[in-house]
């Protein structure tokens, strides 16, 4: 019988033989074993495929490092930080650890299939999470979780070049409400054990893992600038969304911050001001506007905690990029001249 000193990355197995090692189910995406301490995570990208979407498998690495993308359990309807999914988001605040197998192949045509152990995970503590766009088993378009996952301390995955994220099969649009503020992840502590798309308003957690504090700080602020933005627009009677674009033969998805309807401007948000972040605001902003729809006749923008330097000012006025930035009573620059 399979031991936690089995669980070594690479390892191929069987459902089964987890299941009755840890005493935990055989037929959900996530499992949790309570009396093992583990929660375990089965990705199974080409079941995603079927329904439509290309969310789970090995994201492009950022500036933290690896990073791993997990649909969440819910087969219909909008998925919610309930359940099964509250088990993930809870594994280290009950001590659990966290272990990722991905589909390895079925044993026979039709049979049960094999299981291959990428390692152990942590959620990224910055956003565990994003709200994507997805058909549900019944057709319908919903919204999922999808869960990131990093390599837990002095974990090297196993993971494969077959583990990238798929990409999409068709150039897809959709509108996301950004009405709907993404639910706060709940706090996360440190991870120990072995080794909706909104509008952007960051969920973040609270948490000691390797990451930046200043970082986390960052992206709570861009959070909270757009939340406030999104509320001085409606106030005065303009509606507001995003999108969630796919792009044929890509992986992953395009998701702009903030789109003003009644304006027809597209928003990028930055928790810094600096010339380095408003230069990426730039070029964003650039591969965006290209897939949003009558882009001809489309305004694009930055949207600023404080007032960048006058060169910034005049590289963005030169670039044909507004700027508007968040002030004592308001935001400076709207409406857009």
């Amino acid at each position: 019988m399979l031991t936690t000193a089995d669980l070594v990355p690479g390892l191929v197995t069987m459902r089964d033989d987890i299941a009755a090692a840890f005493g935990c189910g055989t037929f959900q995406g996530i499992e949790p074993a309570s009396a093992a301490k583990k929660v375990f995570v089965y990705s199974d990208p080409a079941a995603g495929e079927e329904y439509g979407y290309t969310f789970d498998g090995r994201g492009e690495d950022d500036e933290f490092g690896p990073l791993y993308l997990y649909t969440g359990a819910g087969a219909k309807g909008p998925q919610t930080p309930t359940g099964r999914n509250k088990s993930l988001l809870t594994a280290a605040e009950m001590g659990r650890d966290v272990h990722l197998f991905v589909a390895h192949g079925e044993v026979s045509p039709g049979g049960a299939m094999r299981q291959r152990y990428i390692g152990q995970m942590v959620l990224d503590p910055i956003t565990p999470y994003v709200v994507r766009r997805g058909p549900g088993r019944d057709g319908v378009m919903r919204d999922v979780l999808v869960f990131r996952f990093r390599p837990a301390p002095g974990t090297t995955p196993a993971w494969t070049e077959a583990d990238k994220q798929p990409p999409a099969t068709k150039t897809t649009m959709e509108i996301t409400d950004p009405a709907v503020v993404v639910p706060a992840p709940i706090v996360l502590p440190k991870q120990s054990g072995a080794k909706v798309k909104k509008t952007e308003q960051h969920a973040t957690a609270e948490t000691v893992a390797e990451i930046p504090a200043s970082q986390r700080k960052v992206k709570r602020r861009e959070g909270e600038l757009v939340k406030a933005f999104v509320a001085h627009l409606t106030a005065a009677g303009h509606k507001t969304h995003s999108f969630q674009f796919t792009i044929a033969g890509e992986p992953g998805t395009l998701t702009p911050d903030l789109y003003d309807v009644n304006d027809h401007v597209l928003y990028e948000a930055k928790g810094l001001t600096t010339r380095a972040n408003v230069r990426m605001a730039i070029g964003q902003l650039a591969d965006y506007r290209r897939h949003v729809p009558d882009n001809k006749t489309l305004r694009v923008a930055v949207l600023l905690p404080t007032a960048p330097t006058p060169d910034v000012q005049e590289l963005l006025e030169e670039q044909n990029i507004a700027l508007v930035y968040q002030t004592d009573d308001g935001f400076a620059g709207w409406p857009l001249a």
